[in-house]
């Protein structure tokens, strides 16, 4: 490890750890710190122990891997592809997988492991449809005819939500339109810990195949012609990518332009390895997510906006800017 990846760790690992205690400390009810190291250690009132392990501590674990698992996931999309716009929510993927989840919910099988599931059948989906309607308009390597491919999916993804929806009871539309827009509100360790299977299971999935999407970034003839097996490692990336999108989706709904931002934000570092830059990418994510959620929770008390709306606003800039230097 260089001296510029061990500080760029060392300085994400601080900021992530910032955002936890802030995030344990923050919302309706604000605590001290002290109060929250007492609480985590079972001492203090019942009420504020409550609060800190059970509400607001699991909070803060799914919103980090929220994040990381959604940034791990646009870096293996933006290498694989060469296509610096590509993240999980506006290639569809977020969508398709969102469309699985609810027909889950509606089919009544909603367990913490058969959701992910669901909603992984529909990110596959929605990522192949999306691969086939770009090549059919002009290639995967146009990264606007591949957004535009991704838009087309989404839309049609919400429009097969709002008719699964049509007929079902105002709470459950209710509900489901704010998990669409994502939050970790009801976070709870069961969700957590399934979660962090999926996230370990794809991020270290990534991690092994860092070295051929290395190779995969600079084109698929010269990763060709260094000994990568371009079709598998491309089809193992785009699986693992739509896994990783539908365990977060499935946890915590729809948050989007989190693995748009954080790539970049983690090659500006410096960072050229995509075993480094997932590594970076993973802290970056987990601290964006968690900073966001403090920021709904905090923003307009006592109302609480929806984590997605959040992300939507730091993402939205940052992608007309994107967008912008592909002229």
């Amino acid at each position: 490890m260089t001296g510029r990846t061990a500080i760029v760790f060392a300085l994400g690992a601080v900021l992530l750890a910032i955002l936890a205690v802030a995030g344990v400390a923050l919302g309706t009810i604000p605590l001290a710190p002290r109060d929250v190291v007492h609480a985590l250690a079972g001492r203090g009132d019942a009420l504020t122990v409550a609060v800190v392990r059970d509400l607001r501590l699991p909070r803060v674990a799914l919103a980090a891997l929220v994040g990381a698992g959604l940034a791990m996931s646009g870096v293996a999309l933006q290498a694989t592809l060469r296509n610096p716009l590509a993240e999980p929510y506006l290639l569809g993927v977020s969508g398709g997988a969102a469309v699985g989840a609810v027909l889950a919910v509606v089919a009544g099988i909603a367990g913490a492991a058969l959701l992910p599931l669901a909603a992984f059948t529909g990110a596959v989906v929605a990522v192949v449809v999306a691969l086939l309607v770009a090549r059919a308009a002009g290639g995967r390597a146009d990264g606007r005819v591949l957004l535009m491919a991704g838009v087309v999916v989404g839309a049609f993804a919400n429009a097969a939500i709002m008719v699964v929806l049509a007929n079902a009871p105002p709470d459950a539309i209710r509900n489901a339109t704010w998990w669409m827009m994502g939050s970790v509100a009801g976070a709870e360790w069961t969700s957590v810990r399934a979660l962090a299977i999926y996230v370990a299971i794809g991020g270290g999935t990534l991690w092994a195949n860092a070295r051929d999407v290395d190779a995969l970034a600079l084109g698929e003839e010269p990763a060709a012609a260094l000994g990568v097996r371009v079709e598998r490692t491309t089809r193992l990336v785009y699986l693992v990518s739509a896994l990783l999108a539908a365990a977060t989706v499935s946890a915590a709904g729809l948050v989007g332009f989190v693995g748009l931002v954080v790539p970049h934000l983690a090659r500006a570092t410096g960072l050229r390895s995509h075993r480094a830059l997932l590594a970076a990418a993973a802290l970056i994510g987990a601290a964006l997510v968690i900073g966001a959620d403090v920021v709904a929770r905090v923003a307009m008390p006592p109302a609480e906006l929806p984590l997605g709306a959040v992300t939507a606003l730091v993402g939205v800039p940052f992608f007309l800017t994107r967008l912008r230097s592909l002229r």
